[in-house]
């Protein structure tokens, strides 16, 4: 396995998506466990694509953390990452769907959020190795809700500063992980000056900078390279550089959105990685990887779970030959 271009840490994962769709919480019946994790989800999708990548989070010494970590080296994700907590289990979250398809997440079971190995991320744990052969690192914000994957968070961003990656930071607010919504929101834009790349649902931009529109947010932090806000079904809209845009979803018959917005950051960083940044200055190249991005986003809709969903290089080139772009 060649060594990792992109790293992607945080929290794998099971989706346990309830089976009967249209119901709250208390009236689901049976639910489908599905593998999952925004920075794991990431770090499939990109090794899907082609480009070499590695996860970095912590499971339980438990069952579902050996399928999750053998799913990880299945699907050819570097472990090299991977923490085990003697005690702690590994995360499973429940997740109910509206008649749409949407889901929302409805809580952790029999446990508190805090109980789970993925708080227990130990940032001197961290192989400085990984770092020194990536070009990119990928973060999520819900290891900042607690003290010593946060820790792990901060050391990752110093190893990155020190190795010179291109940091990323996918927000994916999920209130369920917090205490308080307002430390998330502090924690969160105290950080901001760390990432190059921004990506965000319309619902986190306007949470976080009272405004969805990239442009706006790119020039107010005055850092960032790049913003990609995603808004579902409407599309998406994008400033990189100087090159400023919006582009319309795909119409597909969509399953289950699980998982679509991580495919959709893995088919941007896949497309940075092999055109380089240097040409996001040119509109054309950009809307085309925001195009080729949205495509593996709408592909990963089309069947129900975040990782078994995602489709291959060659199937995102067919689907967008079909679309004729």
């Amino acid at each position: 396995m060649s060594n990792p271009h992109v790293l992607c840490l945080g929290e794998v994962l099971f989706d346990c998506l309830a089976d009967q769709i249209g119901l709250k919480l208390s009236e689901v019946k049976s639910w489908t466990p599905y593998p999952g994790g925004a920075p794991a989800n990431v770090a499939c999708a990109l090794v899907k694509l082609g480009t070499p990548a590695g996860f970095i989070g912590a499971v339980g010494e438990d069952e579902p953390g050996n399928t999750l970590v053998k799913l990880l080296q299945d699907v050819g994700v570097d472990t090299t990452g991977v923490q085990r907590h003697p005690t702690a289990p590994t995360r499973q979250v429940y997740v109910v769907r509206d008649l749409a398809g949407d889901r929302s997440f409805a809580g952790f079971g029999k446990y508190d959020t805090t109980e789970f190995a993925d708080t227990r991320l130990q940032a001197k744990k961290l192989p400085p190795a990984l770092f020194d052969e990536a070009n990119f690192l990928v973060v999520g914000t819900l290891e900042l809700a607690y003290p010593e994957s946060e820790q792990a968070v901060l050391r990752a961003l110093e190893l990155a500063a020190q190795y010179d990656l291109k940091i990323i930071l996918d927000v994916n607010w999920r209130p369920v992980f917090w205490q308080d919504e307002n430390t998330a929101k502090s924690k969160i834009l105290a950080l901001l000056k760390h990432f190059d790349f921004l990506k965000l649902t319309k619902e986190e931009a306007e949470w976080l900078f009272d405004t969805k529109d990239p442009g706006a947010i790119t020039y107010r932090l005055n850092s960032l390279e790049g913003v990609l806000v995603t808004d579902g079904e409407n599309g998406c809209s994008y400033c990189l550089g100087e090159n400023e845009g919006k582009l319309p979803a795909f119409s597909i018959p969509v399953v289950d959105t699980t998982g679509a917005g991580d495919s959709f950051l893995a088919g941007f960083i896949h497309q940075l990685s092999k055109s380089g940044i240097q040409s996001l200055r040119d509109g054309e190249t950009a809307k085309r990887v925001v195009t080729y991005a949205s495509a593996v986003g709408a592909l990963t809709t089309i069947k129900p779970g975040a990782i078994a969903s995602q489709p291959t290089a060659a199937e995102v080139d067919a689907f967008l030959a079909d679309h004729q772009l």
